[in-house]
């Protein structure tokens, strides 16, 4: 099969849309649909429906899949041999839903490893275990659970999660409350999908409960700053407090054992990573990520950007 027709039918596969493929690949969109065609002629089968909008079929998923594992293992094969040229170490690729977390270890892993080149990629969780297995990443750190078939995955570090109010707030002198007592309660929240919106409307629905959100965005280190302005009240892990301060708010226990993050660190179980993949592997996996302890002590704080 054609290499370029492969490509060209995995941004069809991602956008579900001809045009905007087409747009993408800088090619016109009768030569992309041909190309398309010429393919399922191939396969003897249709990979799209297109009964109005096109979208990807069984046979076109289960295609994608082998299709994403092929491209990555090619990529991985020139990767390789770029390494060779380059004294065998060459560059690592980490995924992370927020690149805050991970500063500590990256910084660490520079400083012993200057001459290898780390490209860094925010992906939020829902999209790690598609771009490991098509070798897009070589590693992910994620703040939520993904799927596990064909990974090896290590759990790096794990830690209490906060309320977070204003000083004055009615609750700022708590040292724990519990989620039905929130139930009235303003929340600054990142959108869905990210760790600590899952968390929030975890805890919330436990209870029976749905959480009143004021401020919804995409800025989850924002969220303290907005806090500490009066806004709202949010959740913040442990690794907050250690960072640089700015915005002063009150941290309270809450009375939910859920009430925790956990950083997960996932690779290709069967990959053939490169050294300097593995490096950064044994980096993230022995990181002293627990060297503050969880704050036992509620009280008011100055929060960091550190999500």
């Amino acid at each position: 099969m054609d290499l370029h027709a492969l490509q060209q039918f995995l941004v069809v596969a991602e956008l579900e849309h001809l045009s905007g493929a087409a747009e993408r690949l800088r090619i016109a969109q009768p030569s992309l649909s041909r190309t398309i065609a010429r393919l399922e002629s191939e396969l003897g089968a249709a990979l799209f429906d297109r009964g109005g909008r096109l979208r990807l079929n069984e046979a076109g998923r289960r295609f994608r899949e082998h299709v994403e594992r092929s491209l990555g293992e090619l990529e991985a094969g020139r990767r390789a041999v770029a390494e060779l040229a380059r004294d065998g170490f060459g560059s690592v690729r980490l995924a992370s839903e927020t690149f805050l977390t991970v500063t500590g270890p990256l910084a660490a892993f520079k400083q012993a490893h200057p001459d290898i080149d780390v490209q860094l990629y925010q992906l939020p969780a829902s999209d790690m275990y598609r771009a490991l297995h098509a070798r897009e990443v070589d590693l992910c750190v994620a703040s939520q659970p993904i799927p596990r078939d064909g990974l090896d995955s290590l759990a790096v570090h794990d830690e209490q999660v906060w309320l977070a109010t204003p000083p004055g707030h009615r609750l700022a002198g708590r040292s724990s409350v519990t989620v039905t007592e929130l139930r009235d309660e303003p929340f600054v929240a990142p959108r869905p999908g990210h760790w600590q919106r899952r968390l929030l409307d975890h805890l919330f629905s436990a209870a029976g409960l749905t959480p009143r959100i004021v401020c919804e965005g995409d800025e989850p280190a924002a969220t303290a700053v907005l806090v500490g302005a009066g806004i709202g009240l949010t959740l913040i892990p442990t690794m907050a407090l250690r960072a640089d301060t700015y915005a002063p708010v009150a941290w309270i226990a809450v009375d939910d054992p859920a009430c925790r993050r956990t950083l997960t660190l996932h690779r290709v179980a069967d990959a053939r990573s490169s050294p300097a993949a593995r490096l950064m592997h044994t980096t993230l996996a022995t990181w002293p990520w627990n060297t503050a302890g969880d704050h036992h002590d509620a009280g008011t704080r100055r929060s960091g950007p550190r999500q």
